[in-house]
């Protein structure tokens, strides 16, 4: 049904009928064939606007003009916040940077309301727009996609040091702050470690001294081991991880999982070493203070293998630092961004942190940016 249009005369004319003529609104509203809700409305209007009432042909009322105008005066303001927000660190940026982001979110908001909210003309950013791009934004752009490569390589683990040495290995020479500045334009950055610490009330058995004494480096490969345990909670209860790590290389020479916090998961993680290491003799095995290192089983495996033991001082944990920072860079680079169903998926997980990205390609500080399994090939340790 054809919807009724009525003139502003008409509207003026009903509602005269009402007001100076004394007819009922009902009364009215049947004479007319008008709705009697859309004639108190007319009403309404006329007594609100006066001559202003019922502009039609879309023409508005002062009002509604106002009205009109704050709203796209906030819409705006939203926008400048929303801008501003988004290219918060390009305030501190060249032109150039800002340019091309105003062209990469020209889809977004209008290029005028960037500009303004940005410092930089309108015509500046046309100019630039149709300049092609200068050597170094394209070299910027180059080296910009191999160090996404390297931070997503490593699991978006990498900071920008070891973005720029894995940069260096394949030839590219880079300086720490342009890889800085490339990763903050990118948005990559590598999540900040967090450190926790398992709790241990068992009895202790034997105690032995700080032979390691804080003194983290070692001149060859199984002269000194570091050893500790930690957990990680997934659906089914906790798991516990122990490490057994060569100070020479920072390489995980034994590991071993379980569901129980026993000796003989520490036991485990010591027997692999000896394993995979040939059973060196002469070792200086390092640990807290835990029930687990003290008990008469672990202690025993210790003897039996030659191997001198070496505790942390009661609620020390910087005695044992180089282990620490292990295991904090394996829940800030791996367990801290997962939800484990299952043991049996942290397992896997922890396995392929451990055996394929932490001992032979991730890069160590204190290594001269080089992986655990490089700098042993490099100082020619089988």
């Amino acid at each position: 049904m054809e919807r009724k249009q009525y003139s502003r005369e008409f509207k003026v004319e009903a509602v005269r009928l009402i007001e100076e003529r004394g007819v009922s609104v009902a009364q009215a509203a049947r004479d007319l064939g008008v709705h009697v809700t859309l004639l108190r409305k007319w009403a309404r209007s006329l007594g609100k606007e006066g001559k202003d009432a019922f502009p039609g042909h879309g023409r508005r009322t002062p009002e509604q003009e106002e009205i009109d105008r704050l709203r796209r005066e906030v819409a705006r303001l939203k926008a400048e916040r929303d801008i501003l927000k988004k290219a918060a660190g390009l305030l501190r940026e060249g032109q150039p940077m800002r340019f091309a982001f105003i062209a990469k979110h020209r889809g977004i908001w209008p290029v005028a309301w960037m500009c303004e909210a940005l410092g930089v003309s309108r015509g500046g950013f046309h100019a630039w727009l149709g300049r092609p791009p200068s050597r170094r934004s394209r070299l910027d752009t180059e080296v910009g996609e191999r160090v996404k490569a390297s931070f997503l390589a490593s699991d978006r683990t990498y900071g920008a040091r070891r973005v720029r040495h894995d940069l260096l290995a394949e030839g590219i020479a880079c300086g720490l702050h342009r890889v800085e500045r490339l990763m903050r334009q990118r948005g990559l950055r590598a999540r900040p470690r967090r450190r926790g610490l398992p709790k241990d009330a068992g009895e202790r058995s034997v105690i032995a001294g700080n032979v390691l004494d804080r003194q983290f480096n070692a001149g060859g490969p199984n002269q000194k081991w570091v050893a500790d345990f930690t957990y990680i909670w997934t659906a089914e209860g906790w798991l516990y991880v122990a490490a057994v790590i060569d100070l020479y290389s920072r390489r995980v020479v034994g590991w071993s999982m379980s569901d129980t916090m026993t000796a003989q998961l520490v036991a485990d993680a010591l027997v692999m070493a000896l394993w995979r290491r040939g059973k060196p003799r002469a070792v200086l095995h390092h640990s807290d203070q835990g029930s687990q290192y003290t008990s008469q089983q672990f202690q025993r495996l210790l003897t039996d293998n030659g191997i001198t033991c070496s505790m942390s001082r009661a609620g020390n944990v910087w005695d044992n630092a180089a282990m620490e920072s292990f295991f904090s860079s394996l829940k800030a680079e791996r367990v801290a961004r997962a939800v484990y169903q299952s043991r049996n998926q942290a397992r896997a997980d922890v396995f392929d942190y451990i055996e394929r990205f932490y001992n032979p390609t991730r890069r160590h500080s204190t290594l001269g940016y080089l992986s655990p399994v490089d700098f042993e090939r490099n100082a020619g340790v089988a």
